[in-house]
C-alpha cells in the first residue's frame, strides 16, 4: 500500500504543495498551520500552488485547469508527493494521483504521517495503525496498483477476488487491534480506579499542538519530556507524580496536541489516551498568547473537549509565550470576582509566571487539606525526612528536648497514614479557628 510504504521511507521527500482558499469560511484550512504540518513531517517543500474556489471540484478537488499546473509542477520539480491541505475523497485523491503520477496526501494522510513517525509507546503504535488502516480501507482500489490495470471482460474476475481478500485481510487487523487497544482501555481504567482509591488529584495539561506542553509539563514535574518548536513533537500522555505546595501529592498529565479538523477516526483511535482529559480534577489550557489565530484555536480544543465528554472537567486558561507579545506582558494571574484564578499569563520556556501557575493549580485543591501540628521523636530522622516531601510545612521547630515540631497541610489520606507513626510523640487536626 503506498501510504505505509511511503511511512517506511524517513529521507527528506520533495513536495508540491496544493491550498485552496475557499468562500466559506468554515471550509478553509490555515496556510501558516499547513506549512507546519509539512515541516513536522520532514518534506521539502518545491512549490505552493493556490487556488479560491466556492465548493470542491468533484473529480480532482481543484478543477482540471489546475489539476494540470499540479501535474507541470510535479514533473518540473521530479517530486514525491503532492500534498493538499484540505480532506480529499477517495475518488478525488485516485484521480489526482492518476493524473500526476505520484503519491498524493491530503490533510488527514498527512496527520497521520506525522503520527506514525511521532508515536512512541506500545499504545500509541496500536492506535496510530488503526486510524491508518480504517482509512486505507475505503481506499484500497487505489492502494494496490496491482488491481489498477485489470477490468473488462474476461478480467474482472480475479480482480476483484483479490480486492475482497485485501479487505478481509484489513478487516481482520482492524479487529485484532480494537481488541488490543480495548484491552490497553481497561488496563488504564484500572489505573485511573487505582488514582481514585487514593485520592491524588490528576491535573491534565491540554491545548492546541505547539502551545508548549512539553515545555511546561517539564518545568511543572522536572520530567525531561521531549519538546521541540514542531506540531505533534510528542504524541504519546505522560504522567508525573509531584508533590505540588499547597496540594500535597498531585498527578500531572501531558496529552497529545489538538488540532482544528482533527479527523475524526484519530479521535476515535485516541480516545482511551483522551481519556486522561475526561477523568482529571483539573485541565490546564494552554495557550500560545502569541498567536493570531488563539481564538479560534481555543474554539477548537474546547470542540474536542466536548467530542470526548470532558465539559464538565474545571478549566484553568494559562497563557504562554508572553515573551513574544508586543507590547511585552508581565507574568500576572487573573480571578473572577470569587477570588479563583481564571486565566494565568506564563514563560514555560524561561519559567517566568511559573510558581504562579503552581499556587493557581493548588488553589484548586486546598479546600481538601487538613492543618495539623506533629511532635516528632528527635531520633526519627527519616521521618523528618518523609515529612518534607509529604506536605506543605507552615512552620516548624524544636522543643527543649530537641523534638522536632511541624505544622502542617496535609491531605486526609495524609493525614490518616501520618499519625500512626511510632516515632510520633503527638499528633492533632487544628480546629480552623486555631488556625
Amino acid at each position: 500500500m503506498e501510504l505505509f510504504d511511503r511511512l517506511e521511507r524517513r529521507e527528506l521527500e520533495k513536495a508540491v504543495l496544493v491550498h485552496v482558499d475557499f468562500y466559506h469560511e468554515s471550509d478553509r484550512e490555515d496556510l501558516d498551520e499547513f506549512y507546519e504540518l509539512v515541516d513536522s513531517a520532514g518534506a521539502e517543500v518545491c512549490t505552493l500552488l493556490g487556488t479560491k474556489r466556492q465548493r470542491p471540484d468533484s473529480k480532482y478537488f481543484v478543477g482540471k485547469g489546475k489539476a494540470g499546473e499540479i501535474q507541470q509542477a510535479v514533473e518540473l520539480h521530479e517530486a514525491d508527493v503532492v500534498i493538499v491541505n484540505h480532506a480529499l475523497t477517495p475518488a478525488q485523491e485516485r484521480n489526482l494521483s492518476e493524473l500526476v503520477q505520484c503519491q498524493v496526501l491530503d490533510r488527514v494522510g498527512l496527520i497521520l504521517d506525522i503520527f506514525a513517525q511521532r508515536a512512541r509507546s506500545h499504545e500509541g503504535k496500536l492506535q496510530v495503525e488503526l486510524a491508518l488502516l480504517k482509512r486505507m480501507s475505503t481506499r484500497l482500489v487505489k492502494g494496490w496498483t496491482h488491481l489498477d490495470r485489470q477490468g473488462g471482460i474476461g478480467a474482472r474476475g480475479p480482480g476483484e477476488t483479490q480486492l475482497e481478500s485485501d479487505r478481509r485481510l484489513v478487516q481482520g487487523r482492524i479487529k485484532s487491534l480494537e481488541r488490543k487497544i480495548e484491552k490497553v482501555r481497561k488496563q488504564r481504567g484500572l489505573g485511573q480506579e487505582a488514582r481514585k482509591r487514593t485520592d491524588i488529584p490528576v491535573i491534565t495539561i491540554i491545548g492546541y499542538t505547539n502551545a508548549g506542553k512539553s515545555t511546561l509539563f517539564n518545568q511543572m514535574t522536572s520530567a525531561g519530556v521531549y519538546a521541540e518548536d514542531r506540531l505533534f513533537a510528542t504524541l504519546d500522555s505522560t504522567l508525573r507524580r509531584v508533590h505540588l505546595p499547597g496540594a500535597g501529592r498531585v498527578i500531572f498529565a501531558d496529552t497529545v496536541g489538538f488540532i482544528r479538523h482533527i479527523p475524526h477516526d484519530l479521535v476515535s483511535a485516541f480516545r482511551s489516551t483522551l481519556e486522561e482529559t475526561r477523568e482529571a480534577d483539573l485541565l490546564v489550557h494552554l495557550v500560545d498568547a502569541s498567536d493570531i489565530h488563539r481564538e479560534e484555536k481555543i474554539a477548537d480544543v474546547h470542540e474536542v473537549i466536548r467530542e470526548v465528554g470532558a465539559e464538565s472537567v474545571p478549566q484553568l486558561m494559562v497563557f504562554n509565550k508572553i515573551d513574544r507579545l508586543e507590547p511585552a506582558v508581565k507574568a500576572k494571574v487573573d480571578k473572577n470576582n470569587e477570588g479563583i484564578p481564571q486565566r494565568v499569563w506564563i514563560s514555560a520556556q524561561s519559567g517566568e509566571g511559573i510558581d504562579l501557575l503552581l499556587d493557581s493549580v493548588a488553589s484548586f485543591f486546598k479546600g481538601a487539606f487538613l492543618t495539623v501540628v506533629l511532635t516528632l521523636r528527635v531520633d526519627a530522622g527519616k521521618k523528618r525526612a518523609e515529612l518534607y516531601s509529604l506536605g506543605t510545612i507552615l512552620e516548624e521547630g524544636f522543643d527543649e528536648a530537641g523534638n522536632s515540631l511541624f505544622k502542617m497541610s496535609l491531605t486526609e489520606q495524609e493525614w490518616q497514614s501520618v499519625k500512626i507513626w511510632p516515632e510520633l510523640i503527638e499528633a492533632k487536626v487544628l480546629d480552623e479557628d486555631s488556625n
